[in-house]
């Protein structure tokens, strides 16, 4: 055998073990790949009062979390880099729901106990303004479009809009039966409105302030958050332990979502087109797909989740509970695949690796006997 036709031979020898490294490498990767993005608690942050922790709102230009405590009638600061607390800002009686005001760089808060709305400052974290609104307000989101507050009304049976330039009241719409929670539609212009009262969201717009849609879901239409990725409204249907997906093109139900017990709060991550929804009976957080409205991961929790929000600038999910004084803490930036790998214990993996190297092995014993007796004859 010449010099160049041995290098040739150990070329190829060379090229078969790479294509066996590379397979075992591969399979080590889908193996193990079920591991990698399941969804769990990674911090735990401990507030020093207990119980009441309802209202959650992100603020995206001071990167900090905001949540009401009902209870001791404060919103405590939450700093979304370090996970401790930075403020704690008195307000009305019964803080309840709360929205983050991009434009002027404020807090609204709807004060349950006290038929108000407090506006909070994030530069310092004070109390700069208090809105008369109407019996129970308890559901708050921010108009984007218009610069405007919707807060609903639980014991008035309607809608407030505050303007936020000068913190007046300039609409109160009627709606159904005991309103209570909210998702502004930016892409339509629109307020969707769920009722705890009934198994109806209303869509309302903001340029006219006028009802111009009624949905018909599942029982108590509790929490709502607006899918920008899809141009979605996912709805918390809290008597009937599911989530209802509407479409804001002809305001139908294109999908109802089985999850826990009794879903409280919802979140949004458009970015990798995941909805958060805290289950309060089944202490749980269900995570749940937008492309195939699916879930494909359920996260346990120690306690009944109330309010729940997304940090869109860490990719983290904050989840705060009505009867305790911690917040938990759930990354979000790594989705599951859809539909979910199994996942396969350790053992297993080891086992199936050994066996495929020992028949590999085998394998390359025999080819290796075959050429050596070809040689000799």
């Amino acid at each position: 055998m010449s010099k160049k036709t041995f290098t040739a031979s150990l070329t190829m020898k060379e090229l078969k073990k790479n294509s066996l490294t590379s397979f075992l490498v591969a399979l080590i990767v889908v193996l193990s790949s079920a591991t990698v993005h399941a969804f769990e608690v990674t911090d735990t942050i401990i507030l020093d009062k207990f119980g009441g922790y309802y209202g959650v709102a992100y603020d995206s230009a001071k990167g900090e979390i905001f949540l009401t405590n009902g209870d001791f009638d404060l919103v405590y600061v939450i700093s979304g880099s370090t996970h401790s607390v930075v403020a704690t800002i008195p307000v009305g009686h019964t803080p309840s729901g709360i929205a983050y005001d991009s434009a002027k760089g404020e807090l609204f808060v709807t004060n349950f106990g006290s038929d108000s709305v407090s506006v909070i400052s994030d530069s310092n974290y004070t109390v700069v303004g208090t809105i008369p609104v109407g019996r129970q307000p308890m559901g708050i989101a921010y108009d984007s479009g218009k610069e405007e507050i919707f807060v609903t009304n639980y014991g008035s049976d309607s809608v407030s809009v505050i303007s936020d330039s000068n913190y007046s009241v300039v609409a109160t719409i009627p709606v159904g039966s005991r309103p209570c929670a909210l998702a502004y539609d930016s892409a339509k212009g629109e307020m969707f409105v769920g009722h705890a009262g009934c198994n109806q969201v209303l869509a309302i717009s903001d340029s006219t302030h006028a009802v111009v849609a009624n949905i018909t879901v599942e029982n108590q239409p509790i929490s709502l958050a607006y899918d920008s990725g899809k141009g979605e409204i996912f709805v918390t249907n809290f008597g009937s332990d599911s989530v209802s997906v509407i479409s804001d093109i002809d305001y139908t139900v294109v999908a109802t979502i089985p999850v826990g017990s009794q879903p409280t709060g919802i979140a949004c991550d458009s970015v990798n087109g995941q909805i958060f929804v805290a289950n309060f009976n089944s202490n749980s957080v269900s995570v749940i797909s937008d492309s195939n409205n699916t879930v494909t991961a359920n996260v346990p929790l120690e306690g009944q989740p109330q309010g729940i929000c997304y940090d869109s600038g860490k990719g983290e999910i904050f989840v705060t509970y009505s009867e305790s004084n911690r917040v938990s803490v759930i990354p979000a930036s790594l989705p599951l695949p859809s539909p979910p790998i199994p996942e396969y214990p350790s053992f297993i993996v080891a086992s199936f690796l050994m066996v495929t190297l020992f028949l590999t092995a085998i394998l390359y014993r025999g080819k290796h006997q075959i050429e050596t007796r070809m040689r000799q004859q």
